[in-house]
């Protein structure tokens, strides 16, 4: 029985001594059942936008992608701050007497940085342009349906490969915020597009399955494919 308990203390040491090391030098990261890492997490598993006002704005101030994807794994979530209870949330982060919102519209794969200090006040963008500043770390991020036309579409474009049209988003993807409709049920629809030989093409895409599920492109040209 006291060999019993003597192995008790020396585990209970040790993983006191491993959680010290998670708080201390992980910053909690590596906890991600601790309710703070769950909200960062729910943020950075979707596209991490930035309206062009805003993303002028933080320019003048020196903010750059790297530095605001720092301030968020960094940051504390201001949880009293926040607007956690309703299907559109919005979560304040602070780090050094700084603060930004981030709003993560229900059901929708975005997460839109914003400034100032009152969540209640905070709403996705409904009108211009915004920037994709982080994309999950997801290889296979965009899933086409498998329908004739959006099928067709690929073919015509030479994007058969699905990670070929992630490529294209991430060297100048947008998303349209007056194109999207963040409000229809059962799922939001956005409107994401990339230039491509001097060329607009647009994508309605949903959230499905933590994919970007490209339901059809628009192409500027007469493709035969309606």
């Amino acid at each position: 029985m006291e060999s019993w308990i003597r192995r008790l203390k020396f585990y209970g040491v040790g993983f006191g001594i491993g959680l010290l090391f998670v708080f201390i030098f992980f910053q909690n990261r590596g906890c991600s059942w601790l309710p703070e890492n769950r909200v960062k997490n729910s943020i950075l598993d979707r596209l991490l936008v930035v309206s062009d006002e805003t993303a002028e704005i933080l320019k003048k101030r020196g903010v750059n992608k790297k530095e605001l994807i720092q301030f968020l794994n960094d940051g504390d979530v201001i949880f009293g701050e926040s607007e956690k209870d309703k299907d559109d949330k919005v979560y304040v982060i602070e780090k050094d007497g700084k603060k930004y919102l981030f709003t993560l519209p229900f059901e929708s794969f975005i997460a839109e940085v914003q400034l100032g200090n009152k969540a209640s006040e905070a709403k996705t963008s409904t009108e211009g342009y915004g920037q994709i500043w982080r994309y999950p770390n997801d290889s296979t991020l965009v899933y086409p349906d498998s329908t004739a036309l959006v099928t067709c579409q690929q073919d015509y474009l030479g994007l058969v490969n699905p990670m070929d049209i992630l490529k294209e988003l991430k060297k100048t993807g947008r998303i349209d915020f007056a194109k999207s409709d963040l409000t229809i049920t059962p799922k939001p629809e956005h409107y994401l597009m990339f230039e491509r030989d001097d060329k607009e093409i647009g994508m309605k895409m949903i959230w499905y399955k933590n994919k970007l599920n490209l339901q059809s492109f628009v192409i500027p040209d007469s493709t035969n494919c309606e």
